[in-house]
């Protein structure tokens, strides 16, 4: 079988590689000290008086894991399995460490599920205690209504009657040395199963991902050393945690020294950023693309492009010839960012080429990250000194990668290898099987590396459209062109038959745009229905230009209802009503 490796990147820095969660969390209060771990709103602020904040500082958060730690021991939960549920807070983190410091198996789940779904979960998990937030309680309600529920132990982050909340269990932890020193002993297998996490994927039901906890601190020591994440740097932990990127991502941080808050909503990410100074930001896409365009649009609205373009001649001028003027030169739309935004990971799914190359102008460096929850998950990735808009950059250290049976064009499945890739799929042999076949883990991409080692990702395996005549189209790179349209929020390309009486032995290209009406009538003049066809049309047979004829967008399906989409930003597709 042919093969092409795919390079790694090579280390920056020196880190510290840890065996497990417990010598992490030692690690990083020995290093780290009294620096500010946690920066934690108390209350916001209104018109009369400021915000309120707490911190935890890198020491304080090793006691209160150990307090956490000793309290639930003393309740019997060693060797339990905890399901955790709630959004991104500090209470949420610290059951997660507190667990896996020697008590037992972690069950993340995603907060949005259906009740359904959620209770599916913890009986797939085998789960013997829930840890919930206040938001969930109507959850609680209804599992302490079922017989198969009534052996679960809860407890709650928030003060509510009826249960012990973080409060009460890290105050008895405190207090309790006996239970400390013993929480303290408990053994931990870095290499033994530690997280089961479901995955959030786009086209059909989720499995159970089984982690080790050295799955997880290998990928953060992979990541620290590849990339410019430093100690003192502010992080937005945006990211659900029930979520891999999310989770490894925030022990990343942590390990890095930074210091974590919290946003209040998503409609509040930019005025959060402002206010504490975010420096570092970990996010999907759909996220960094809208900042990008809501910047643009400003600079428009303002009359400001010009400008703009005029400091990106000048910038890029100066940069030629080893003079970095970026943050001075767009001052203004770094304020707007809060002054100290500098580092955007992108992950997830692909990043428009265009949006990362224009942070990168303005002096925020952009990085696109790839993986998936089954190698816990970043496999490669981009840094400062590796950076092209498009790719995927190559394969983090210590990971290997490789793209087997490539077509003519360079194209074939990306498979991996490497200390950060899974245990298996809990209780699912066949499906372990499969991924793993021939000794690597199959990630379902197609990609290529281009002359230079870079890795681009060209699709899905399963979403590649044959047509008629051989050809084969990734629906995700004419979706990127279509997605540089000014009013289009979001797309999905498709085929489907040419004709009407549904031969499937010829399709065509097919796109269903979302778009915003306001954005429409800004950047093309169209409000009546005749008008924003018309305008689609025009914009699309331009894209049709650009493209061979093969890759040709047949139709095309306007709407304003979003689609609908994972936790972390993903289309649905096998979810799509076309």
């Amino acid at each position: 079988m042919k093969t092409i490796a795919v390079p790694e990147l090579k280390p920056i820095r020196e880190v510290p590689l840890y065996s497990d969660f417990r010598a992490l969390i030692n690690g990083c209060a020995d290093r780290f000290g009294d620096d500010i771990a946690f920066q934690i709103k108390i209350r916001k602020e209104t018109k009369t008086a400021p915000a309120e904040y707490r911190t935890r500082s890198f020491i304080e958060v090793k006691k209160d894991v150990d307090a956490l730690g000793a309290a639930w021991l003393r309740r019997g939960m060693a060797g339990k399995r905890l399901a955790i549920i709630g959004k991104n807070r500090y209470e949420w983190i610290l059951g997660y460490w507190a667990h896996l410091c020697g008590l037992g198996i972690a069950v993340p789940l995603d907060k949005d599920l259906p009740q359904e779904e959620l209770e599916q979960s913890l009986r797939k998990a085998k789960a013997d205690a829930l840890y919930f937030d206040l938001a969930h309680m109507p959850l609680v309600d209804a599992l302490k209504q079922k017989p198969e529920f009534a052996h679960l132990q809860y407890y709650c982050m928030d003060d509510v009657a009826g249960f012990d909340s973080t409060e009460k269990l890290l105050a008895e932890g405190a207090a309790d040395c006996v239970a400390q020193t013993e929480y303290r002993s408990l053994p931990v297998d870095g290499k033994a199963l530690a997280v089961i996490l479901f995955t959030s994927g786009t086209s059909g039901l989720a499995k159970a991902v089984q982690l080790s906890q050295f799955n997880m601190t290998h990928n953060i020591w992979s990541v620290l050393s590849a990339e410019d994440l430093r100690h003192g740097d502010v992080n937005m932990a945006f990211l659900p945690y029930h979520h891999t990127f999310g989770s490894t991502g925030q022990t990343m941080m942590y390990a890095a020294g930074m210091k974590s808050v919290y946003c209040d909503g998503l409609k509040y990410i930019q005025k959060n950023i402002v206010e504490y100074k975010v420096s570092v930001f970990i996010c999907v896409p759909l996220l960094i693309e809208a900042i990008y365009k809501r910047i643009m649009a400003e600079v428009e609205k303002q009359g400001k492009m010009k400008k703009l373009k005029a400091g990106l001649k000048i910038s890029n001028a100066l940069r030629k010839v080893g003079v970095d003027k970026r943050r001075s030169l767009f001052s203004e739309i770094h304020e707007k960012l809060g002054g100290g935004l500098r580092y955007i990971v992108s992950g997830a799914s692909p990043l428009d080429p265009k949006v990362e190359q224009g942070f990168i102008d303005m002096g925020i460096m952009v990085v696109q990250g790839y993986g998936m929850t089954e190698t816990s998950p970043v496999l490669a990735g981009e840094n400062p000194g590796h950076v092209r808009p498009g790719s995927i950059g190559h394969s983090m250290p210590g990971v290997k990668l490789r793209i087997e049976d490539p077509n003519e064009d360079g194209i074939g499945e990306l498979t991996a290898q490497g200390p950060n890739v899974m245990l298996g799929y809990y209780e699912n042999e066949e499906a372990t099987a499969e991924i793993f076949e021939g000794g690597w883990l199959h990630t379902g991409d197609l990609a290529s590396v281009d002359k230079d080692g870079y890795l681009t990702i060209r699709g899905r395996k399963k979403n590649v459209i044959v047509l008629k005549n051989g050809k084969n189209v990734y629906p995700e790179e004419i979706e990127l062109l279509v997605d540089n349209l000014p009013y289009v929020t979001e797309c999905l390309v498709f085929g489907e038959p040419r004709t009407k009486d549904g031969d499937h032995k010829d399709l065509v290209l097919s796109v269903r745009m979302v778009y915003d009406p306001q954005r429409m009538k800004e950047t093309r003049g169209a409000v009546t229905p005749e008008q924003i066809e018309a305008a689609a049309e025009a914009d699309i047979e331009a894209i049709n230009g650009k493209v061979p004829h093969y890759k040709r967008i047949y139709r095309r399906y306007l709407t304003t209802e979003p689609m609908e989409k994972t936790t972390t930003g993903k289309v649905k597709r096998y979810k799509q009503n076309l």
